[in-house]
């Protein structure tokens, strides 16, 4: 059993030679373990993808207080690619594109680096055929350049496939469903149940629209609004969002 445990997490983006510091997140608490999906909903400048860079290790956010803990070893200790290796994996909302560096090359080096061993070619060039297959990511992709004129759901497949072949003890997926069509949004969700069924893997997704719950089923739903965690439930508190929105959270925080 994994766990990923925030306790009164609090961080803000980090103050420039132009800006003060803004307060982000203002007492995160969550606990994640092994095969849940916990889903977090809330409107935009919540703070919901600050939290996914935050664990992550995004260096524009300073943390000011609270924990992170993976097994309880401190993440928030641990430089970027440390924390990668110790089983937690971040999709981007927005992939960045690496021109120069291949696709295949790309996700051999960030294998090796997790798996602590370079992959046997024989065995990896399956591997990663097979993973392609089922994400329907066309095998000419390997030899361009990292998400460089890629489309929105091929970036998000990229991603994806990432998930597969890297195996995290936890994912965070960072609107993974924004720009895609209904084909590509299905095709990025079997993905992840895939993860979930054959990884036992904790998933924290981070999405506005109850769409991507039709194929993806959460455990439990939180509402994130004014940085933190204003209500959390089952599967039924996204339905209640997307008859009713955040009207009434929105207002508890702000009396």
């Amino acid at each position: 059993m994994t766990t990923l445990e925030i306790k009164g997490l609090t961080a803000r983006v980090a103050a420039t030679e132009d800006s003060e510091p803004v307060e982000i997140l203002k007492g995160v608490d969550l606990t994640i373990n092994s095969g849940e999906t916990h889903a977090i909903m809330g409107p935009n400048g919540s703070g919901k993808s600050t939290l996914a860079y935050v664990i992550a290790g995004h260096p524009k956010y300073e943390v000011t207080g609270g924990t992170v803990t993976l097994d309880g070893e401190d993440v928030l200790s641990m430089e970027v690619d440390e924390r990668a290796r110790a089983g937690l994996f971040l999709a981007m909302q927005y992939p960045t594109e690496i021109p120069g560096v291949s696709t295949a090359n790309f996700l051999r080096s960030a294998a090796t680096a997790v798996r602590g061993e370079a992959p046997k070619i024989r065995h990896w060039v399956k591997e990663v055929k097979e993973a392609m297959k089922d994400l329907d990511f066309d095998p000419a992709f390997s030899e361009r350049s990292v998400n460089e004129g890629f489309s929105g759901g091929e970036k998000k497949r990229h991603e994806i496939l990432q998930l597969d072949l890297l195996k995290p003890r936890m994912a965070v997926l960072d609107e993974t469903d924004s720009g895609l069509d209904v084909d590509a949004l299905r095709t990025v969700s079997d993905g992840v149940n895939r993860y979930r069924q054959e990884e036992n893997g904790g998933i924290l997704l981070i999405t506005h629209y109850t769409r991507i719950l039709n194929y993806i089923k959460a455990d439990k739903v939180h509402v994130f609004v004014g940085g933190r965690v204003a209500a959390s439930g089952g599967p039924e508190l996204a339905d209640e969002l997307e008859a009713n929105g955040y009207e009434k959270y929105l207002t508890a925080a702000t009396a």
